[in-house]
């Protein structure tokens, strides 16, 4: 069986595809029980107060100090189920400051099948600010639903879009956990049939890839 070459599109891919809305979930994890919140009291005893004595200040809590390594954060077993064919190890790409943004790569063409998977880790300075940023992508990602049992909160979507007759479904997964961010995108296309993928084939390994780098995330926090 002859290979195709890959459209100039999806050759040169590597920022984000503009996501819009396609229906049809495959949600299958339990909802989480909410984590507690509650700020903690002093412990201990606390000295009376002298005149002048500036107030007490509360420090902002910061679970993840950096984010972790991205082409270690998805099982072997993952990849080579989502991306058939490709190098398992990944490839990481370059950013200006790891602590802060952390991407992996996963592409292969097998026959006619091709599958691109990213994972990335962004790392805010407080909870606050992660939420917000959580909350401003998810707004820009219309037509998805919430992913329940994955982080603090979670939001899947899938796109499907077609150039020169060639179908592409990609599916993008935002998970929060405290002041990180987890990112994925997974998308695939047929270049025999000019098909993609169906949605639930796309949006599962986008979550199931999620699953595992919330995990990785999990396993390197410092609070």
């Amino acid at each position: 069986m002859r290979s195709l070459p890959l459209p100039l599109a999806l050759a040169a891919r590597l920022s984000p595809v503009v996501v819009l809305a396609c229906a049809g979930w495959a949600l299958s994890s339990s909802p989480a029980a909410p984590e507690d919140t509650a700020a903690q009291g002093d412990t201990g005893q606390r000295t009376q107060s002298e005149p002048g004595d500036a107030p007490a200040t509360p420090t902002a809590t910061k679970a993840y100090a950096a984010a972790p390594a991205p082409c270690g954060s998805v099982p072997v077993a993952t990849v080579t189920s989502l991306v058939p064919g490709a190098k398992t190890a990944g490839k990481e790409i370059p950013s200006t400051d790891t602590k802060i943004r952390r991407t992996c790569s996963w592409n292969a063409l097998k026959g006619f099948d091709y599958r691109w998977l990213d994972v990335s880790f962004e790392i805010m300075d407080t909870e606050d600010a992660a939420a917000k940023s959580y909350k401003a992508r998810v707004g820009e990602k219309s037509g998805g639903g919430v992913v329940p049992g994955l982080g603090d909160e979670a939001y899947s979507v899938v796109n499907l879009t077609t150039e020169d007759k060639q179908q592409t479904r990609e599916g993008v997964v935002f998970a929060r956990a405290s002041n990180a961010i987890v990112i994925v995108t997974y998308n695939g296309s047929d270049f025999e049939s000019k098909k993609a993928p169906d949605t639930s084939t796309i949006n599962t390994g986008a979550i199931k890839a999620a699953k595992d780098a919330m995990a990785a995330l999990r396993g390197s926090g410092t609070g």
